[in-house]
């Protein structure tokens, strides 16, 4: 299961599919450009998911905004999305849980490519076990 632990953060990257610049110098963010993606409607379209996974697997067609998210997710992993605006942080948060709990047949070999270690994974994980669920309190009639 350590195909299964990626850096969440890529796969944000993977759907919010459409994120940076091509040359950005140390300091400077990825563009802010697509950050109003719908990504329930890519997450909810199995033919725009594979796309993209295709597309970052180099499996297949890359569109513009593909061709931007793949060549920035290397160091957008390397990283942590330190260069990601907020938006882009809890989109590639949102993408990256949906693929570990919904789609692992996509987020394996994506994790195999760009983060072999699994650190997201497991932080995803350990965030999971410390999450505390309040139940409503019932009131006694």
């Amino acid at each position: 299961m350590l195909a299964f632990q990626v850096d969440l953060r890529l796969l944000i990257l993977v759907h919010l599919v459409l994120l940076s610049s091509a040359a950005l110098p140390e300091n400077s963010k990825y563009t802010t450009k697509y950050d109003n993606v719908n990504l329930e409607e890519i997450v909810h379209s199995e033919r725009l998911l594979k796309n993209y996974v295709d597309c970052l697997l180099d499996k297949g067609h890359c569109t513009p905004d593909g061709l931007e998210l793949k060549k920035n997710m290397p160091d957008a992993i390397e990283t942590d999305c330190s260069k990601c605006s907020e938006k882009q942080k809890e989109g590639s948060d949102f993408i990256m849980k949906y693929l570990i709990d919904n789609k692992p047949e996509y987020w394996n070999p994506l994790q195999e490519k760009y983060d072999p270690t699994g650190s997201y994974k497991t932080r995803y994980f350990e965030s999971k076990k410390q999450e505390v669920k309040v139940e409503p309190i019932s009131q006694a009639s």
